[in-house]
C-alpha cells in the first residue's frame, strides 16, 4: 500500500468525524478555497487571514507531501487544501495553538539537526524529519510533539483534500448519483463478492 491509498483510508468517515465542523461550514472553506485558486489563476495571489506568510508557504510544501499531485489528479495544492485550513484555524480558534506550534516545531526541529528552517530543508531533509513523526508507534517518546502536530495535520489535509470535488474523484467515488432505472447490481460486482441473485 502506498502513501495516497494509506491516506485514502485516512480520510474515511472515522476520521472525517473527528472534525468539529458543520456540513455548511465544510462546503463554506471549499467554497472559500475555490474562489481563492480561481483569484489566484486570476493573477490575484491568496492572503491567508490566519497563517504568516512563513507559516503559509511552509503548508504549501508541506499538504503536497503528504499528497503529492500524481497522474490521477492533482495534489493537495491543486485542491485548494492550504486555503481551506486557513478558514478552519480561523473557524475553530481552539486549534490555532496546535497548528500555530507544530509548524515552529517543525522549524525548529529541523534547525537543530540541518541548521535551517523545514523550507529551506532539500526533500531528503525534509523526508528525514517527516519520518519521524509519521508513525506514532515507531516514534521516539521525545518527538511526542512533532508526531502530534503531524497526525493532526496530516488528517486535515485528508479531509480537506478528499472532500474536494478533485478528491473524490480521486477516490473515484460513485455515489449520490441520480439513477433512472435500477436493473440491480453489475454481473462484475456480484462475481467479484463471490454472489448471486436467488432464482425463482
Amino acid at each position: 500500500m502506498n502513501r495516497r491509498e494509506l491516506l485514502r483510508l485516512l480520510a474515511s468517515a472515522p476520521v472525517a468525524a473527528g472534525f468539529a465542523w458543520t456540513e455548511a461550514e465544510a462546503h463554506q472553506a471549499h467554497e472559500l478555497a475555490h474562489a481563492a485558486q480561481q483569484a489566484a489563476a486570476a493573477g490575484t495571489p491568496f492572503t491567508p487571514t490566519f497563517f504568516t506568510a512563513h507559516e503559509y508557504d511552509t503548508v504549501r510544501v508541506l499538504v503536497d507531501i503528504v499528497i503529492p499531485r500524481d497522474e490521477r489528479s492533482g495534489s493537495a495544492t491543486d485542491a485548494g487544501v492550504p486555503e481551506f485550513m486557513d478558514f478552519i484555524m480561523v473557524d475553530q480558534p481552539p486549534r490555532q495553538t496546535a497548528m500555530r506550534g507544530g509548524l515552529a516545531w517543525l522549524d525548529r526541529e529541523c534547525l537543530e539537526r540541518f541548521d535551517k528552517v523545514f523550507l529551506d530543508c532539500d526533500d531528503a531533509q525534509r523526508t528525514a524529519v517527516l519520518d519521524d513523526i509519521a508513525w506514532p508507534q515507531r516514534a521516539r517518546p521525545e518527538l511526542s510533539h512533532g508526531v502530534a502536530f503531524f497526525s493532526s495535520f496530516r488528517d486535515l489535509t485528508a479531509a480537506g483534500f478528499w472532500t474536494t470535488k478533485m478528491g473524490i474523484e480521486d477516490l473515484q467515488y460513485t455515489g449520490n448519483r441520480y439513477v433512472n432505472r435500477w436493473t440491480g447490481c453489475p454481473d462484475e460486482a456480484l462475481k467479484k463478492l463471490g454472489v448471486s441473485y436467488p432464482t425463482e
